[in-house]
């Protein structure tokens, strides 16, 4: 029996974890090749769902998402194996394996969650985006669920800052949800990754969710929630992060806005209050430098105080910059650049010591 066919079998397993998917591994002292053997599965405390599906499973149905797998590229990434994501594997009752459609190299960057309300507001989004471009620039992954408003809006904000995004789905992995968002979809599987924990055919079923959202928290350094309601499924997100031990972050807003309040009482429960993407990076400790951005190459270009040089496009936007406290808009008419690329720009020469951010939305240059 192939590897697919035994990631593929214990993918399908109701109720199988990777807690399970550990247990056989030892009792087959490491060899994966066996987990499926008969002797293997008996001594072994699995599901009684779970046992019964490997005892005999449905080869229709397996050949159906092997043949699925070849013609998608999806792959499968089982627990304990080199690719699966280590932040999600060090979670409570892990999933035992995830289709992964795009980069499976993906999985084990650092990610950071963004979630939030479906039906956002105009600014709920235009946050979101800014600071997923922002914080994806950075050098993190951008992780989040693929629904609309706060969802789409993260991912949207990653992709234009030409970062990695992956999208967690709350169905099997031949499913988008919502419709949609198909399109988004597939940009998103060009420039990171889609993954489910659900087999192939799994629709959009209501306690799918709360799973997901679980995944989506398991696998990042921290959780942040823009824009949610009292009776969110953001507040579960958050909820899971802080179980498992991560961080979780919450834009405030107005307290007029029925938006807000998931994020206030996200933040009177001890979450980080964040006002810019600057806040999340200080808080993970999160080093821009040991990322390896493509933001500085070894030619000439101005210097900091560090003694790294700026690329051309940073070179330019400091000379339009000049040496007065200036607007995003007004820097987007000198420099030509749009005002996201701007945003993003301006975040990483801030963390870099060479500008600060002045009373009135006006950026300054440093002296250095």
């Amino acid at each position: 029996m192939g590897m697919e066919t035994i990631r593929a079998k214990l993918v399908r397993s109701p109720g199988l974890t990777g807690d399970h998917v550990r247990a056989l591994v030892s009792e087959a002292s490491g060899d994966l090749e066996r987990l499926c053997e008969p002797e293997v599965i008996a001594r072994v405390d699995l599901p009684p769902q779970a046992r019964a599906f490997l005892q005999r499973p449905d080869t229709e149905v397996l050949a159906g998402d092997l043949e699925w797998m070849r013609a998608s590229g999806a792959r499968l990434v089982l627990w304990g194996e080199e690719a699966y994501p280590p932040q999600l594997a060090a979670t409570p009752a892990s999933p035992a394996a995830l289709y992964v459609i795009g980069s499976v190299a993906a999985l084990k960057t650092p990610q950071l969650a963004m979630v939030g309300a479906r039906a956002a507001s105009p600014v709920g989004r235009a946050i979101a985006r800014e600071f997923a471009g922002a914080l994806a620039h950075a050098g993190l992954t951008i992780t989040s669920g693929l629904a609309a408003g706060i969802d789409a809006a993260s991912h949207e904000g990653a992709l234009a800052a030409a970062g990695c995004t992956i999208a967690v789905l709350g169905t099997g992995p031949d499913r988008v949800y919502p419709r949609e968002n198909a399109a988004l979809a597939r940009r998103i599987e060009g420039a990171g990754a889609l993954i489910s924990e659900f087999a192939r055919g799994t629709g959009p079923q209501r306690w799918n969710f709360p799973r997901r959202n679980r995944l989506i928290s398991g696998l990042s350094l921290g959780t942040l929630v823009v824009e949610a309601a009292q009776r969110s499924g953001s507040l579960i997100t958050a909820r899971c992060a802080g179980e498992q031990g991560r961080e979780v972050f919450a834009v405030p807003g107005s307290i007029r806005s029925p938006l807000s309040r998931g994020c206030h009482r996200l933040l009177r429960e001890g979450a980080h209050l964040v006002e810019e993407p600057s806040d999340v990076l200080r808080e993970l400790n999160f080093s821009i430098l040991d990322q390896q951005l493509t933001l500085f190459d070894g030619g000439g270009g101005d210097r900091g105080a560090g003694g790294t040089r700026l690329d051309k496009a940073y070179e330019m936007l400091l000379d339009a910059l000049g040496f007065e406290p200036t607007t995003i808009d007004t820097l987007v008419a000198r420099s030509g650049l749009s005002g996201e690329s701007i945003a993003s720009m301006l975040l990483i020469l801030e963390l870099e010591g060479r500008i600060a951010p002045f009373p009135g939305g006006l950026y300054g240059r440093l002296s250095t």
